[in-house]
């Protein structure tokens, strides 16, 4: 009869779910970026497709701003889409990145522009976490205005 309560004991054990595993960003403590992350099985995966900026005002034409302020407002529109999912900027694993070459910088993509929004939302001590990612120049988004487009990846624990 005792043989009963230890085998219902061992079996729990054996069923109890395991602490989940967190998620590893790899890379230098003041990199930027994440060399890589590490996302641990079970996690659900979060697919947010490119998103463009949002105009400051509606024109004719529309204003979008510079390269820094439409990194702003692409950044807000996927915190936001993120919070209704039950997830924070601090779960993105992977960025994509795409910037317009800027005709107020001779045609070349204004990457200091876009880090400065960038390090608005990853790296602060509020939200620490930072995502592995790319960043290209492209020749042309949908509009003629835009200057940035970003998509990203985010996780979420089981």
């Amino acid at each position: 009869m005792r043989r009963l309560p230890i085998l219902a004991a061992l079996f729990a054990l054996a069923v109890a779910a395991p602490a989940a595993a967190q998620v590893k960003h790899v890379g230098a403590p003041t990199a930027p970026i994440a060399k890589a992350v590490v996302v641990p099985p079970g996690y659900t995966t979060v697919y947010v497709s490119g998103i463009t900026p949002q105009p400051s005002s509606a024109g004719p034409p529309p204003v979008f701003g510079d390269t820094k302020a439409q990194t702003i407002s692409v950044l807000t529109q996927i915190q936001d889409i993120l919070k209704a999912e039950g997830l924070t900027m601090g779960d993105v694993v992977m960025m994509r990145v795409l910037l317009v070459g800027d005709p107020a910088k001779e045609g070349k993509m204004d990457f200091a522009g876009m880090m400065e929004g960038y390090k608005m939302f990853f790296g602060t001590a509020e939200q620490p976490n930072k995502p592995a990612r790319i960043t290209s120049q492209v020749a042309a988004l949908v509009a003629p205005q835009l200057l940035v487009e970003i998509e990203v990846q985010a996780v979420k624990k089981p």
